[in-house]
């Protein structure tokens, strides 16, 4: 290469890598993706820890780009201008990955640009973390913080805190995404929450294990694929085990669909049969509390949804495990579990606290104060939470009750990040 080419080459260089320099700086400026006013509407300590990983990406993705610029100064040869070469292009792909994590975390932090909403949702992130709270504490085991967004879609989902982000990084607080549909019954937010104290704690894998040992003298391929679901088969059992039977209706609403659907089993899908997965929700129920509306509900899927609809092989997985769910509740809340130190999942969030029985004393109990004691707030949250949906199964409308508490359990005015 001639003089004048390698004189050309280092310009252009020059003027990508300044670019991509200028990219990484502006990236960290997160009111871009993200208004002034939403990061305000985050508990401090959230906004704090949110904000001060985002800027740590953006300062090492910085960083790269400083240390592109350095090698561009020092080469001298056709071969070092190729590996900076290389390391731009390297520095691209990063900058990539780091504005995935920036604009997931911006768009979230964003569905707080509403104040209403912004209250509702801290709502949402402090029930998360006492949800989470419940089994960690006991363990002791930290519990990360909780960032609630606001999405479309049917179903919730969880980025849980720890993870691995696209850039490497690792996610600063459980992100959980909060369906419009379901804003008003958010019982899946438990579902999600226990995701990230199944992966804590290890108990994913250790009942997939106890699934497997407990199924497999009846039947080694039924006992796999039970074992495959125990991701989900753990969120389920979690949110039973702090809301009781208030998830289990929005579950079958979200689950719900044409029989083809309702039948699906796909390969490598961690989510059990829609069908058979709203049975094994009614099986927690009828263990724990024996007969209740529970009944009704799986009784009517199974009279719309005739085994005869399922594709052979599902249909063939349905039969084999319904008279098996009872064996699969006490492998899930009754079997001590080494995740939990030793005792059951039980022993640490009991069940029976969550019968109706249960929740109408409570009721009973705290009178008109059930969404104004400050005192029911600390104790009770998630069995105020149950006891609002059911009562919201009823209702055609917006459950005014259960938004002032929710903007009450989250703070009226929060402190500015």
């Amino acid at each position: 290469m001639s003089d004048s080419s390698t004189t050309a080459a280092r310009a252009a260089l020059g003027v990508e890598i300044r670019h991509w320099r200028r990219a990484c700086v502006d990236l960290g400026d997160l009111e871009v993706s993200a208004s002034p006013a939403a990061w305000k509407e985050l508990e401090s300590y959230l906004g704090l820890n949110l904000r001060r990983s985002l800027t740590s990406v953006v300062v090492r993705l910085t960083a790269h780009a400083d240390r592109a610029l350095f090698s561009l100064k020092a080469a001298e040869t056709v071969g070092e201008l190729a590996a900076v070469r290389s390391e731009l292009l390297m520095l691209r792909r990063r900058y990539s990955r780091a504005e995935a994590v920036i604009d997931f975390y911006g768009d979230a932090v964003n569905t707080r640009t509403n104040p209403v909403v912004a209250s509702v949702l801290r709502g949402l992130d402090a029930l998360a973390v006492y949800s989470m709270d419940q089994v960690l504490r006991p363990l002791n085991i930290d519990t990360p913080p909780a960032l609630c967004y606001l999405d479309k879609g049917l179903g919730a989902s969880i980025l849980r805190a720890g993870a691995r982000l696209w850039d490497s990084s690792l996610s600063p607080a459980a992100a959980i995404k909060i369906t419009r549909h379901n804003l008003w019954q958010p019982t899946s937010l438990v579902h999600e929450t226990g995701h990230q104290v199944a992966h804590l704690t290890g108990w994913t894998t250790e009942l997939g294990t106890a699934l497997y040992k407990a199924l497999a003298p009846h039947n080694t391929l039924l006992a796999e694929v039970w074992r495959a679901w125990a991701a989900e088969v753990a969120g389920d059992v979690y949110a039973f085990a702090l809301l009781g039977y208030a998830p289990v209706p929005a579950l079958a609403t979200v689950v719900d669909g044409p029989a083809q659907l309702v039948y699906r089993m796909l390969p490598g899908d961690p989510h059990p049969i829609s069908a058979l997965r709203v049975q094994f929700n009614v099986a927690l129920c009828r263990s724990w509390y024996g007969a209740g509306p529970w009944d009704v509900l799986g009784a009517g899927w199974l009279a719309r949804y005739p085994l005869g609809q399922a594709p052979r092989e599902v249909a063939e997985i349905m039969a084999e495990s319904m008279p098996l769910l009872p064996t699969i509740v006490d492998v899930c809340t009754r079997q001590p579990m080494q995740a939990f130190h030793g005792v059951p999942l039980a022993a640490l969030a009991d069940p029976r606290r969550l019968a109706p029985a249960e929740l109408d004393r409570l009721a009973q109990r705290s009178g008109g104060s059930l969404y104004t004691s400050n005192h029911l707030q600390r104790l009770e949250p998630l069995r105020i939470l149950a006891l609002s949906v059911l009562r919201g199964l009823e209702s055609q409308n917006t459950p005014t009750e259960m938004r002032t508490w929710l903007s009450r359990l989250g703070g009226e005015r929060p402190i500015a990040a």
